[in-house]
């Protein structure tokens, strides 16, 4: 017959609250812990010492007392009111030692009262003395109320003091994260300045040390980040002008093949710069806004119809439209560059869908690779063979985030790449839930109106264009999406 080891389940183990693991949490902790022991020793140490001292004392009184009831006894003489042979209340181990010849003394209640017994033998008898030991046992449980007090009183000043200390120390270092994880999201101005690191006569703790070099390393970064902006930028704007040149040149070729090649090379060439000032211009953030309400199917039908006047096959479905609040110009750019991409890397069709704010860019190819979805798009980074110089989802990006928008990068469940773009979608008042009635009025008794599309520029906020962060409702199930960060409905 053949055994089956039975299957143990693990216990799932209980989940901490999230303030357990804080810095301060576990400072006082310990703090706390430590008063405690050292008042539990020190307390003790004094108890036993007290005790001792006063047991002594009432031991020497009453054997005292019980020397003057032998003599008075020897003498025939009254022994006191405190003095008797073979008492009732006398405790047996006491009077046993006293009927084998010695003296002892023990504290036991008589009538409720502690009270110190000596006995010692008289003639084969125990005689005894007792003293009232009320007082010393006052004494004692008084001594031990004081040192549970002192001792809590202690721990409760000291466990303060600690946590102030601590949460000094604790809110540099959150201080410290905060500067950190926006430098990480693209603030490259952001730094600590701690007071430790710039005043030389005062001396720097560990924290103003993290600081110190967290600013440091920010400084470098920064400077070295601004140093490859400027220098495509310096590149792209001096190869703007020997590119003109050559386009001008290669116009006076003669017709044929080796014109067709040139000029053809010249025109990617001139392409490549152009997207490289656009980069150099996006990571400067000097790219300027213009907002404006827009109905996004006729814009996605002029980008579609655009692809199809190059010859890129391009198909377009309309679910529902709505207005959009976006810029035009970036729009068609972002649009264009996303047709363009799925028809260069991808394989047709290609399928342009417009489903309220979102636009969606789906083809049938192989998908987007890994380190697309985990990164998003890299500069120069191609997976085609030499297709293309791979800046144009790089460029969509950048532009999708200046404008407020989010764009997600994913692969379909059937199977080809899927990009989907969404829009701060704009709402009527009069299309609200609410018909508009948490609008508050304005001087002249009426409502604010909606801004109207000769609306001036504004600028967009400020959104992370490479931030991941989980996919929105109308993603497809299953589907991958890497994203930028997303806006808000707008009003």
């Amino acid at each position: 017959m053949t055994g089956s080891t039975p299957f143990r389940r693990g216990r799932p183990r209980l989940r901490r609250p999230a303030w357990t693991a804080t810095l301060t949490w576990k400072a006082a902790v310990f703090i706390t812990v430590m008063c405690c022991a050292l008042a539990a020793l020190l307390g003790a140490l004094v108890h036993v010492s007290v005790t001792r001292q006063t047991v002594e004392q009432a031991r020497e009184k009453a054997l005292s007392r019980l020397e003057d009831a032998t003599e008075a006894y020897e003498a025939g003489e009254p022994m006191g009111r405190y003095g008797a042979l073979d008492p009732q209340a006398l405790p047996s181990g006491l009077r046993a030692l006293a009927l084998r010849g010695q003296r002892g003394t023990v504290v036991s209640d008589v009538d409720g009262r502690p009270t110190m017994w000596a006995a010692g033998p008289a003639d084969g008898r125990a005689l005894a003395v007792r003293i009232d030991y009320t007082l010393s046992a006052q004494t004692i449980v008084g001594l031990d109320r004081a040192i549970v007090g002192s001792s809590a009183l202690a721990i409760g000043a000291t466990l303060l003091a600690g946590a102030f200390s601590v949460t000094r120390v604790t809110r540099r270092l959150h201080l410290t994260a905060q500067v950190a994880r926006r430098i990480s999201a693209g603030d490259l101005d952001a730094r600590v300045n701690d007071p430790r690191t710039k005043d030389p006569a005062r001396c720097e703790d560990e924290v103003a040390t993290v600081s110190g070099a967290l600013d440091t390393m920010a400084s470098t970064l920064q400077g070295k980040l601004l140093s490859e902006q400027r220098f495509t930028a310096d590149v792209a704007h001096e190869l703007r002008t020997p590119l003109t040149g050559l386009s001008a040149a290669a116009e006076l070729l003669p017709p044929g093949r080796p014109s067709e090649l040139v000029q053809d090379r010249v025109r990617r060439m001139r392409t490549l710069t152009e997207d490289l000032l656009e980069i150099s211009r996006l990571d400067a953030g000097r790219e300027k806004v213009d907002l404006d309400i827009r109905e996004l199917a006729p814009l996605a039908e002029r980008v579609v119809r655009m692809a199809r006047s190059t010859g890129s096959e391009t198909e377009l479905l309309v679910v529902r439209g709505t207005s959009v609040e976006t810029d035009k110009r970036r729009l068609e750019r972002v649009l264009g560059n996303l047709i363009a991409n799925a028809h260069r890397h991808g394989a047709g069709p290609v399928v342009v869908t417009v489903d309220g704010p979102v636009v969606s860019v789906r083809d049938h190819g192989e998908g987007y690779p890994e380190y697309l979805l985990e990164h998003g798009p890299q500069r120069f980074r191609t997976e085609s063979g030499g297709k293309g110089h791979g800046l144009g989802l790089t460029i969509a990006v950048g532009q999708a985030a200046v404008m407020g928008a989010r764009l997600e990068f994913g692969n379909a469940p059937g199977g080809g790449a899927l990009a989907r773009l969404t829009l701060p979608e704009y709402v009527h008042l009069a299309d609200r839930p609410d018909g508009g009635g948490a609008a508050s009025p304005d001087t002249a008794g009426g409502y604010p109106a909606a801004p109207g599309p000769d609306a001036g520029p504004r600028t967009a906020p400020d959104t992370d264009g490479g931030s991941p962060a989980a996919p929105g409702p109308d993603a497809a199930p299953g589907t991958d999406m890497l994203h930028t960060k997303p806006t808000d409905k707008r009003t």
